[in-house]
């Protein structure tokens, strides 16, 4: 028996780190007869859960068809929680099975569609009922529209000022500084402060974006911090 193989993820970070994937291989593999099965091509979407968009899973369906073998599914819970997906695949007269669910058939799958979008919107009614009970206790919820621009400005001076305190921060500002002035860029001073040990305020390695936020947000006032206390030591 030959098969086209589809998996998905249900995010970018899944689909770069492997997560759940390997497992949907390996789950393939195991069902498969190793003698008398081959798996002929190999077709993975990495999308959310609530997108019926699957690119590849239509280029499989049409491959199977061409090909005349089966389409073969990891997980059937992973192609969608909406019931008018899964009964697009139904109705495409491509035949197909599914590694978790072995003997479902056209019949049985729309069932377990119309189950998943079920509880799909049970969870969304759900959480809108949450939301509108904090409203009710009076419960801000979101970013408050009402925000002026001197309390934005306000805002965002405070965090300025928790960056430009961190013990963490002021050590590599310093660094970040001193280096952009020797004519470094950014790049080359990202990597010199991983590699001297230095971390963020959460403890994590800088990225090149956070080195440029933090020269930008917080080198002028650094600088400033510094040429006051130079004055005060008469220096």
């Amino acid at each position: 028996m030959e098969y086209i193989a589809y998996y998905r993820v249900s995010t970018q970070k899944q689909g770069q780190s492997g997560l759940g994937l390997e497992a949907q291989k390996t789950a393939v593999q195991n069902f498969i007869k190793p003698d008398t099965d081959k798996i002929v091509m190999e077709y993975q979407d990495v999308e959310s859960g609530k997108n019926n968009e699957r690119p590849q899973l239509k280029l499989a369906i049409t491959e199977a068809k061409k090909r005349n073998v089966k389409l073969l599914i990891a997980k059937l819970d992973r192609l969608s929680r909406n019931a008018a997906f899964i009964f697009t695949l139904r109705d495409s007269d491509v035949d197909f099975t599914c590694v978790d669910m072995p003997d479902a058939n056209k019949v049985t799958i729309g069932i377990f569609a119309v189950l998943a979008q079920d509880e799909r919107e049970r969870i969304s009614q759900r959480t809108k009922a949450a939301l509108q009970e904090a409203k009710k206790r009076g419960k801000q919820l979101g970013k408050p529209n009402n925000l002026t621009a001197l309390a934005i400005l306000k805002g965002q001076k405070v965090r300025s000022d928790n960056a430009l305190n961190n013990e963490n921060n002021k050590k590599a500002t310093s660094l970040i500084v001193s280096m952009f002035n020797a004519g470094n860029t950014f790049s080359q001073i990202t990597k010199e402060l991983n590699r001297c040990g230095f971390k963020t305020r959460k403890g994590h390695n800088f990225r090149q974006t956070q080195v440029q936020r933090l020269y930008h947000t917080n080198a002028t006032l650094y600088a400033s911090q510094e040429e006051n206390s130079g004055a005060k030591r008469g220096v």
